[in-house]
């Protein structure tokens, strides 16, 4: 499918949600980066930039990218309603053709799922080689369907942690899997509803 359909679809499903109000980030994002010192984080489909302005709060310079002009668009007002814009930098990138240059302390790639052609390990390889020593990347898969998610296919299966990392192929010496777990949650979904869901969280840090 070309990048045109991709970033019709991206912008008709960000169109439709109301837009963010504010810093409200995803919870294993909040469980694993709170305790972290502050420095430059790139942000990998940063959607309604919850994220990224959470993030921002706590003192990160932050890059936030995603395929939609209107999610990066939205993300920008949001900054500059918030006082943040000094440290988001929203960015339209097409992770399929392209990858956001610089070196990061944290890469986050929260539900960076598709329908449409993206070779995922290929960017989450580039993204474990963005990091500076000793700073990590998250990846924060689906492990199931929300009612409210557009993918609602009942044949789909979702590759374990341990599998997406196996898929990105890095070297022990230089990067180490810090967490690789299956953890359950109560979402909330954009319309209020709530339902149980299970993450696939990844965590691997380069070698300082």
């Amino acid at each position: 499918m070309s990048t045109n359909n991709a970033v019709a679809f991206w912008d008709g499903v960000y169109a439709a949600r109301p837009a963010a109000d504010g810093p409200q980030p995803n919870v294993r994002l909040a469980e694993m980066v709170t305790d972290l010192p502050p420095g430059d984080a790139l942000d990998l489909g940063c959607g309604d930039g919850g994220d990224a302005l959470w993030l921002a709060r706590l003192g990160w310079h932050v890059t936030a990218v995603d395929i939609s002009a209107v999610a990066v668009e939205r993300l920008a007002a949001l900054a500059r309603s918030h006082g943040l814009d000094d440290r988001v930098t929203p960015v339209r990138h097409d992770l399929h053709q392209s990858f956001p240059p610089g070196g990061f302390d944290l890469v986050c790639a929260h539900y960076l799922h598709t329908p449409f052609d993206l070779d995922r390990a290929t960017v989450l390889r580039s993204a474990a080689h963005a990091l500076r020593p000793g700073g990590r990347l998250l990846v924060v898969d689906h492990g199931s369907a929300a009612p409210w998610s557009w993918n609602q296919d009942p044949d789909i299966r979702y590759p374990s942690p341990q599998e997406v990392a196996a898929g990105i192929d890095l070297a022990p010496q230089t990067w180490t899997v810090e967490r690789a777990d299956t953890p359950r949650r109560t979402a909330t979904g954009p319309d209020g509803r709530t339902a149980e869901v299970t993450d696939h969280v990844l965590l691997i840090r380069r070698t300082p």
